[in-house]
């Protein structure tokens, strides 16, 4: 068993990831489908946390005890938090200028590879912190600054190895397409060889580095936007990942302790073998993916990350039927 999910409090953790799950596609379906729930969502809301956030850290630094108490000061001090939040919040942003065509920037060409360059940084956040991890703990166990225990090894250099593949099983960067009714930003090439690949490996990192937090933040979180790409919004994973990603980070820097001290608080079983499983699952997943894209890239004789290497497959088919005619012809 991967995660802690028995005794009196089963039936919460059940339930909470439940909810969780639901909220999250219900807050993506809001965010995604209009300017103004986009606007409020990535923009407003994001600033409002920003002022939040200083003002805690102001307050800290000068003693006062209600900042110093604050549950985001105490349990969400790590620096990846922070980044995660505001990379995805950018990502967020640079997707519905791109999809709404915002300005010089959202109608030229060149902008188009921004969602693999904003990928590509949000996925070296994580590799980064399972480095830092290897090297604080190897071999034995360290403790975050947010208090929660650590396993450092092999396991983490198997995983960071394999979202460095994971950045280059992006094709198509300039693929970029706004659907027909403009609600989607949609990445056609971006088809499940990555997002397996992608949510093996990302789910292993958060089992590795947040043990206290995966069970939501490794499987809801990860699941949401991929359950919306396969039934609903065919081609939209990278839109749909970003926005619960962004949405979740908000909830879970304001909101700590629903993770960390309510009955829905969920543990891995932080074992380093199973660390270790997991991580080579992770590797060989993403080992696999990147081979079978340079395969189909020398068949077809094209640079895989300028040009678009899943033509002809289901699922790039269905997500380019949803793309604005004009862009095609562009």
């Amino acid at each position: 068993m991967l995660f802690q999910v028995y005794g009196d409090n089963a039936i919460y953790q059940w339930i909470g990831w439940i909810l969780v799950f639901c909220c999250l596609i219900g807050a993506n379906e809001l965010a995604r489908r209009t300017k103004t729930g986009g606007i409020v969502a990535f923009l407003v809301v994001p600033a409002v946390l920003t002022v939040y956030f200083i003002t805690i850290y102001t307050a800290a630094a000068m003693g006062a005890d209600w900042a110093l108490n604050n549950p985001t000061y105490v349990h969400m001090t790590s620096w990846f938090h922070y980044a995660k939040l505001y990379a995805a919040t950018i990502g967020c942003i640079g997707f519905m200028a791109l999809k709404y065509k915002w300005g010089s920037i959202g109608k030229s060409h060149w902008f188009k590879c921004f969602p693999f360059v904003i990928v590509a940084i949000n996925i070296l956040i994580a590799v980064v912190s399972d480095f830092e991890s290897a090297i604080r703990g190897w071999g034995t166990t360290w403790i975050s600054t947010e208090g929660v225990t650590l396993y450092g090894g092999w396991h983490n250099v198997f995983n960071g190895l394999a979202g460095i593949l994971n950045i280059f099983c992006m094709t198509g960067w300039f693929g970029i397409y706004a659907s027909k009714k403009k609600d989607d930003m949609l990445w056609p090439d971006m088809t499940w060889v990555f997002i397996v690949a992608y949510d093996l490996w990302n789910f292993c990192y958060t089992y590795n580095c947040l043990p206290t937090h995966s069970w939501y933040c490794g499987l809801a979180l990860l699941l949401a936007p991929t359950v919306a790409n396969f039934f609903w919004n065919k081609g939209g994973w990278i839109q749909n990942r970003a926005n619960t990603l962004a949405i979740w980070c908000m909830f879970a820097q304001v909101f700590p302790m629903f993770q960390d001290y309510s009955v829905f608080s969920t543990q891995s079983v932080n074992n380093p073998n199973v660390n270790l499983a997991v991580s080579l699952i992770a590797l060989v997943a993403n080992v696999l993916a990147l081979g079978y894209i340079l395969l189909r890239a020398k068949k077809q004789g094209i640079n895989p990350w300028t040009k678009e290497v899943f033509k002809g497959t289901k699922d790039y088919e269905q997500a380019i039927a949803r793309a604005d005619a004009s862009e095609l012809v562009a």
